[in-house]
């Protein structure tokens, strides 16, 4: 196996691998949506990355939302394909996964998303 190439150290255990998601998933949410996460969890299954995040609502997205629930929603589509792409690039630059998908979903009444990153392979593979 090849250690992850993460800048300053390579990662050596699936331990270390999601400690850096959680810190990448959050830094792309902060530079998207000007927010961090809540809360977040991070599992890893085969192929597969799972995040779950508790995530504190975009204030202007809450009243927006109150005024024409259509434009929310809208709104709200855009800034998770937004976050996929980004998301994306940061998972291919910094750790070289091939990604077959990204999957997002986001519940604003929850203020809950959950993320799969489906991969080519194993995500051990690529530690």
């Amino acid at each position: 196996m090849r250690a992850v190439d993460t800048g300053s150290s390579a990662l050596r255990s699936l331990g270390e691998l999601k400690q850096e998601l959680i810190k990448d998933y959050n830094e792309v949410n902060h530079r998207i949506f000007g927010i961090g996460v809540v809360r977040q969890k991070v599992d890893v299954q085969g192929d597969r990355i799972l995040i779950l995040a508790l995530h504190k609502r975009v204030p202007a997205l809450g009243y927006l939302n109150g005024l024409n629930s259509n434009v929310s929603e809208l709104a709200d589509h855009y800034l998770i394909k937004g976050f996929k792409h980004e998301f994306r690039q940061l998972l291919v630059e910094k750790y070289g996964f091939e990604i077959l998908s990204i999957f997002k979903d986001y519940d604003a009444e929850a203020e809950l998303s959950a993320t799969v990153v489906v991969m080519k392979k194993d995500v051990r593979d690529y530690l």
